[in-house]
């Protein structure tokens, strides 16, 4: 169903079982497979395909040669009827690629809102991403990755599967990642390492100096101060009850599954 306020091109293809909302524009040469919904405002460049079943919210933009929703790529996938779940205000640069879920899995991959997804980045089946992060060229997330609020991924980073990034965390360009990176904190090199907070992103979302400050002494006890990492969360404890960062902070390491690089 085409709504009759969006502008298809006569040359692009469009499935008879895709919903195109209210003042969407699909681009000649486009293609929008089975089980696709793009919601108000969307614009689908020249040569870009969208299979489902997917679902894009309102006033996302997707460039020339992107690949949406295709199947993903595990060798356990054999057909099964997955989902990816797209939200508002999001940008897909040239050749980027987003996987559907598995079953595995949990079936759908979801990507929020307010996401800049550059040039060639790859998210893969199960990925969860969550609002304002930033993906720079050719970064790429193997299956089952968890990114953040407000993370951001410098050009050519890879992260591992299963691994969780979190908020507001900073990988350098080429940082290569194989264990969780917990919030606020900036990583580097092959294989990454911490080099302390992002607090430059820290003050753009303007977090206060006293905030800062309490995740500057989180930061020192976990990487400065040679505690084992059992000792050092103990005494994250009382700041944390202190200041809502720190508890953040302390509740993504003791939550990792993988570790947490250190």
């Amino acid at each position: 169903m085409i709504d009759s306020r969006a502008v298809v091109d006569s040359r692009a293809v469009v499935d008879s079982s895709a919903k195109i909302g209210k003042d969407v524009i699909v681009e000649a040469y486009a293609w929008i497979g089975a089980d696709v919904e793009l919601g108000e405002g969307c614009w689908v460049g020249p040569h870009a395909v969208i299979k489902g079943p997917t679902s894009l919210g309102r006033g996302n933009k997707v460039f020339q040669f992107s690949s949406i929703g295709e199947e993903p790529q595990d060798k356990k996938f054999s057909g099964e009827e997955t989902r990816l779940e797209i939200g508002d205000r999001n940008l897909f640069r040239e050749y980027s690629t987003v996987n559907r879920g598995t079953v595995q899995g949990g079936g759908i991959t979801r990507i929020g809102n307010d996401n800049w997804i550059m040039t060639a980045v790859h998210i893969a089946h199960d990925c969860q991403v969550g609002n304002h992060t930033i993906f720079s060229n050719n970064a790429s997330l193997a299956g089952h990755v968890t990114v953040d609020n407000h993370a951001i991924l410098g050009g050519f980073t890879l992260v591992h599967q299963f691994c969780a990034i979190g908020a507001y965390c900073f990988t350098a360009m080429g940082s290569v990642i194989p264990k969780d990176v917990p919030p606020y904190v900036l990583v580097s090199g092959h294989m990454a390492k911490p080099y302390g907070l992002n607090t430059e992103g820290l003050k753009r979302n303007e977090y206060s100096s006293a905030t800062i400050r309490e995740l500057r002494r989180a930061y020192k006890l976990l990487y400065k101060s040679g505690l084992s990492l059992q000792d050092a969360l103990a005494e994250m404890k009382y700041s944390a009850q202190q200041c809502p960062e720190v508890a953040n902070f302390l509740a993504f390491i003791e939550n990792s599954s993988r570790g947490i690089i250190r």
